[in-house]
């Protein structure tokens, strides 16, 4: 008998949201299915970016799903912020499917790279060797969480791929700007395009991801389709989505929501429960689909939980500063 230990980052299925304890609408039977266990499904399934084409979504052994059971789908594609589609948590799902296409789909790696380049994304997929399913965290700033299953690829991979000069500190990320398709930047409650960033050793950390996929199925168009960041140790407004280029520089970018409420959010976001928004306490969050019509609270961990693989990064750096 093959023995494996897990990760001590991973999930036990008694800290993820249950499926039953909420439903925004009557259960689907092929969300029951994806709920019985995300190894099978992931072996199974055909991952679709888009109506050309499909990838199969394996599991990666290292980070194991077949013990967990993440948020249900619906709250998952139903519950999110995309201001490119408006500021209500409903508004995401609503406009981004009036007609925006979110294939075909090209991003620009750029910057100071030896391979600067420009890739179709289903290209892009099949060259960086298909992807692969994780389970992980994810906290929003506004004291929110949930389990999401994410299909794509590790971020170190297209970093590598673009091959950055020693220079090269920083990855800076831009989001699609289309003020036709995208009814949210018409108004400018912040500054578009919208901007992300990380540090170079940020972005090669083996949890850093990129997104194409939610339970197996292509990333809804709310969620970010169909590149999204995901980095489970930060709050979730530095998971930019939509993501047209990438730019490698030698200096921190300005992200969007730092230039818009600097005394608010910095570049960091990593997720201290120790230290509070200006706004609100950051000590615990509503788990949603927790019991309770608002949801049930739980306490928040340093870094989400992932603070034995990521503290190392921040070593000097003063955390006690929300940014």
């Amino acid at each position: 008998m093959n023995i494996r230990t897990p990760q001590d980052w991973e999930l036990p299925e008694s800290a993820v949201t249950a499926e039953s304890l909420y439903q925004l609408r009557p259960r689907r039977d092929f969300l029951r299915t994806l709920g019985i266990g995300l190894a099978g499904a992931a072996l199974s399934s055909r991952h679709l970016l888009g109506a050309t084409g499909g990838f199969p979504s394996l599991e990666n052994p290292a980070y194991p799903a077949s013990a967990l059971k993440p948020t249900p789908y619906e709250f998952i594609t139903s519950y999110n912020n995309f201001y490119e589609f408006g500021t209500d948590k409903a508004d995401p799902k609503m406009y981004a499917n009036r007609g925006w296409k979110s294939e075909p789909w090209t991003l620009e790696l750029a910057g100071l790279v030896r391979a600067p380049a420009k890739f179709d994304v289903n290209d892009l997929i099949k060259q960086l060797g298909g992807i692969e399913q994780r389970v992980y965290r994810h906290r929003c700033v506004e004291a929110w969480s949930m389990v999401v299953p994410w299909d794509g690829f590790p971020l170190a991979k297209l970093v590598a791929l673009a091959d950055p000069k020693p220079e090269a500190k920083f990855l800076k990320f831009t989001t699609l700007l289309d003020r036709v398709s995208m009814p949210g930047q018409k108004d400018n409650i912040i500054e578009w395009p919208y901007v992300e960033g990380l540090r170079l050793d940020e972005a090669n950390h083996e949890l850093a991801f990129i997104a194409t996929g939610i339970y197996g199925k292509a990333i809804p168009n709310q969620n970010g389709a169909p590149l999204r960041l995901v980095v489970p140790w930060k709050y979730g407004f530095k998971g930019i989505k939509s993501i047209v280029k990438i730019e490698f520089t030698a200096k921190a970018p300005r992200n969007t929501w730092n230039l818009m409420a600097p005394d608010e959010y910095g570049f960091y976001a990593n997720v201290n429960p120790n230290v509070d928004h200006p706004r609100w306490s950051q000590a615990s969050e509503r788990v949603i689909g927790g019991k309770g019509f608002a949801g049930s609270r739980q306490r928040t961990l340093m870094f989400n939980g992932y603070e034995a693989q990521v503290a190392g990064l921040y070593k000097g750096l003063d955390l006690a500063k929300y940014y």
